[in-house]
């Protein structure tokens, strides 16, 4: 439906304020109290509102948007019970929700402002939002707006349609005045309407910009940041949480005989839900999650797509670890149904999550919509001291910068001497966590090593030289709207995030940034290695050092703490087999996981049971509830295992445990 001339509030519908007394929404919800902007400042109101707020993992084992939008903010919990009851939003009567910085930070999944919009939410207000959900938002039709605007709609004002799309490029302004992505991708697809490449003339280019004007359709040409461009697009992925979504509205919106123009590149993968049964949360939806897996299938035999579905039970590995290892090189451009896809930009190549509609388009045209983004650019220098690792300079990166929304809607550009001083695994950390950051994407230089990997990694091997030809290097005198930040590799810390302090309106939150010196003695009761994040081979070489060290000294992990350790890949899983490792981890007393993301999104062994948990955690999000009631750190592999065995958070340092008598915590 095309957005109207003219926006106003309806009479008699209602405004929801998310605030961080979350008592006063309760009250709304109820009916017993309505709010005013002018009353409130926006400090009153909740940041950092996460998509796992929206829609919690297991709200999103229904594909149908109608069905999503029955538990909308299922996840925002006072004392471990839901704020929003089942249709509390969908009853309330409302259609303006109203939050503070940063709303829909975290996953990418389209679920979250689908949940809004199907409750009967038309105008979404808040002070900034993450770039993956204004996007989903945008794709959806749904309008944006600001708390200036809101007192002028609540004071009986009608405003022109063009302050709400006005400040947006004039194809972004085109989709949402047609209703949203679909009926935009259909005009387009029948020649109805059609976006005018940039008039950009030659000029020096970062690495995301050069990617995206390699890609324009009709042939390359450069950009800057804000042109408005369709790019195609290299290739793709979605998984069992989100393909079933992808096919559902392609058969709405094109028909049971849709079909893909080029499949070669795209794929579906099996990662996310197959240990869900064994959680005790999540065993109810085994009936659901089983339907997104059949789904999945259908779609993967109606296109052609490549399967990485689970054989035997047993998945190939988690979407983005395998993806780089397979079918990412240097200079693709690659979107795909989640998050973490930004983890390609290891590989020198432009990757990011979209949204369900936003897949379902770009692989039945075979390109899509962007706005060049702005760049920041972190040049790093020196060497990491031993002990510290590529997530800890992501967490010191999310605390200075990130807090601050210095890499808000950027891509996050990593090069310098000190990126070469890392492994292709530990660049693949630094890209990975660039959306932890709210940026729209992560790309490091690439080298001779990381070619030499990729070709490795590849099944069937792969050609150095004609990977080497596609590497893509930033231009001297390149823009970086951002600016350029030095690190000093050497300075870095080990550090953990937090888990914040919800129920007092603190969230949860990777930017919660500290150093494990400084936290005091923080006892844990799980420790969980694993994620894409952190289940790579550099990973488990950590966990296996450590674990080693404490074995050589006559240490297992602490009584009372459960080790879990999960492979990102199966490739990862045969390299730990060849070298030993395996032994080690049961001398040790940790309990090993077949490839997938399990606890990370709550869905598998490691998830903590009760809110008087404490986890440490070498996942990527810390987000209340995302990995059960308790309280979690995000922390390094090598943080995490020294933890695992010595029972409370601690830093790996080289030889601890021979210098350290063994404890009462630990086992004999």
């Amino acid at each position: 439906m095309a957005a109207p001339k003219t926006v106003s509030l309806t009479p008699g519908k209602r405004v929801l304020f998310l605030t961080k007394d979350l008592d006063l929404i309760a009250r709304q919800l109820s009916g017993e109290l309505d709010l005013k902007m002018e009353d409130l400042s926006v400090d009153d109101l909740l940041d950092d509102i996460n998509t796992d707020v929206m829609t919690p993992a297991w709200v999103c084992f229904d594909h149908r948007p109608e069905d999503i939008a029955l538990n909308a903010y299922a996840g925002l919990l006072k004392d471990g019970n839901r704020v929003f009851g089942p249709r509390a939003l969908m009853d309330g009567n409302f259609e303006v929700i109203v939050s503070g910085h940063r709303k829909g930070t975290g996953s990418s999944r389209e679920t979250a402002p689908q949940c809004e919009k199907w409750s009967g939410i038309r105008l979404v207000i808040a002070a900034s939002f993450a770039p993956i959900h204004e996007r989903n938002n945008i794709n959806l039709g749904q309008l944006m707006g600001d708390h200036e605007q809101l007192k002028r709609l609540q004071a009986g004002e009608d405003l022109p349609l063009d302050e709400f799309t006005g400040r947006y490029d004039p194809v972004t302004r085109m989709m949402l005045e047609m209703g949203g992505l679909f009926p935009f991708a259909k005009a387009l697809m029948a020649g109805e309407i059609e976006v005018p490449r940039p008039d950009t003339g030659p000029r020096p280019m970062t690495m995301a910009e050069k990617m995206i004007g390699a890609h324009l359709l009709g042939g390359p040409g450069p950009v800057k940041p804000g042109d408005a461009v369709m790019a195609r697009v290299d290739g793709g992925y979605s998984h069992e949480f989100t393909t079933a979504q992808v096919h559902e509205f392609l058969r709405r919106e094109f028909g049971d005989d849709y079909c893909l123009p080029d499949a070669s590149k795209f794929a579906v993968f099996e990662d996310h839900l197959l240990y869900a049964d064994g959680v005790k949360k999540m065993a109810p939806f085994a009936d659901k999650i089983g339907m997104l897996r059949t789904l999945q299938d259908a779609f993967m035999q109606h296109t052609g797509v490549l399967d990485y579905q689970a054989k035997d039970g047993v998945s190939p590995g988690i979407c983005h670890e395998v993806a780089r290892r397979d079918f990412v090189d240097p200079g693709d451009l690659i979107q795909a149904t989640d998050s973490h896809t930004c983890m390609g930009g290891g590989n020198n190549a432009l990757a990011y999550g979209v949204g369900a509609t936003e897949y379902a388009a770009l692989i039945v045209s075979g390109s899509t919509f962007v706005k060049v983004p702005e760049s920041i650019r972190f040049e790093l220098q020196g060497e990491l001291t031993d002990g510290a690792t590529a997530k800890d300079v992501m967490l010191h990166i999310l605390l200075h910068h990130a807090r601050h929304e210095h890499t808000l809607d950027r891509v996050m550009e990593f090069g310098g001497p000190g990126l070469f001083s890392l492994s292709p695994d530990e660049r693949a950390t630094l890209a990975n966590m660039a959306t932890e950051c709210t940026a729209k994407a992560g790309v490091c230089e690439g080298d001779e090593v990381l070619l030499e990997w990729i070709a490795a990694s590849r099944p069937g091997g792969a050609d150095v030289d004609a990977l080497r030809a596609l590497l893509v290097t930033p231009d001297e005198g390149a823009v970086y709207d951002g600016g350029v930040h030095v690190i000093d590799l050497a300075t870095i810390r080990p550090m953990v995030a937090h888990p914040g302090d919800p129920d007092s309106g603190i969230p949860s939150d990777p930017t919660n940034g500290a150093f494990v010196s400084e936290i005091g003695t923080v006892d844990i009761d799980i420790a969980y290695g694993g994620s894409c994040t952190a289940g790579k081979v550099d990973d488990f070489a950590m966990y296996h050092r450590v674990l080693a060290e404490a074995v050589a000294a006559g240490r297992r992990v602490a009584d009372g703490v459960e080790f879990w350790i999960q492979f990102g890949s199966a490739a990862t899983a045969k390299l730990a087999r060849e070298r030993g490792w395996l032994t080690t981890f049961e001398q040790a007393g940790a309990k090993l996981i077949d490839p997938g993301c399990g606890a990370c999104i709550g869905c598998g062994p490691g998830v903590s049971e009760t809110a008087d948990q404490v986890t440490v955690s070498a996942i990527n999000r810390n987000f209340q509830g995302r990995s059960g009631p308790g309280r979690l750190y995000l922390a390094s592999p090598y943080t995490v295992a020294a933890s695992a065995i010595e029972g409370h958070i601690t830093a790996y340092t080289p030889g601890m445990f021979e210098r350290a008598p063994a404890t009462a915590a630990a086992a004999s």
